[in-house]
């Protein structure tokens, strides 16, 4: 109990440290306000398709009609692949098969160099759920270029999901779209499938209640 009482003493006895301590601190640091978004987009393939898919084609898939109705810049400046997805129809008596492939080979941005594949039997579908190299460029953050993403082979009626990361920094950066929208009100935001070309000539119909360029 004295022991107790004692420490009580001390406490009261201590001196007040107001105003001595005089220094002002600096504002703290802002955190990121620029665009963030962590994404699965679906698409249906409406025609076979056996192609390279680059970050600019990522990029393009949501955009913002500009002034002009025919024209269109990209929504977010950079974009990371988290995982690529795709289930293929089986047929009667055939098989269907879905490929993936992380295979740029440009200099300093190639991909790890694996094939995913998978094919359909019997009433299975094919399924492949493609994850890039955590250490290669596709898994890294990408601006927009004709540098190859990842490669993808699928059937009529396949089904394509992607898992993608992006942002926009608000660093002023406008980056237009491959190829212009057929048409649209400016200021509004569109999505287009993932071969870049505008909604009239894709071979991907985006999924859900969007609106398509």
């Amino acid at each position: 109990m004295q022991k107790k009482n004692f420490r009580r003493g001390l406490r009261k006895a201590a001196p007040s440290r107001q105003g001595e301590n005089m220094s002002i601190p600096h504002p703290p640091p802002i955190q990121d306000i620029g665009l963030r978004r962590e994404v699965r987009l679906r698409f249906a393939c409406t025609s076979a398709f056996a192609a390279d898919v680059t970050f600019q084609n990522l990029l393009d898939i949501i955009n913002v009609v500009t002034v002009s109705a025919v024209s269109a810049v990209d929504l977010f400046t950079a974009v990371k692949v988290k995982a690529v997805e795709v289930w293929a129809n089986a047929l009667a008596n055939a098989t269907v098969q879905a490929v993936v492939i992380y295979d740029d080979t440009v200099l300093g941005a190639q991909g790890d160099q694996r094939i995913h594949q998978d094919s359909s039997m019997g009433i299975e579908p094919a399924h492949v759920r493609a994850v890039p190299g955590r250490m290669t460029q596709a898994a890294q953050f990408q601006a927009s270029s004709a540098n190859k993403a990842f490669y993808l082979s699928v059937p009529q009626g396949a089904v394509v999901d992607l898992e993608l990361s992006y942002r926009n920094p608000f660093a002023g950066l406008s980056v237009a779209t491959q190829n212009p929208p057929a048409g649209g009100t400016a200021g509004a935001i569109y999505q287009r499938g993932l071969d870049g070309v505008a909604a009239a000539g894709s071979k991907f119909t985006p999924q859900g209640p969007l609106a398509i360029d």
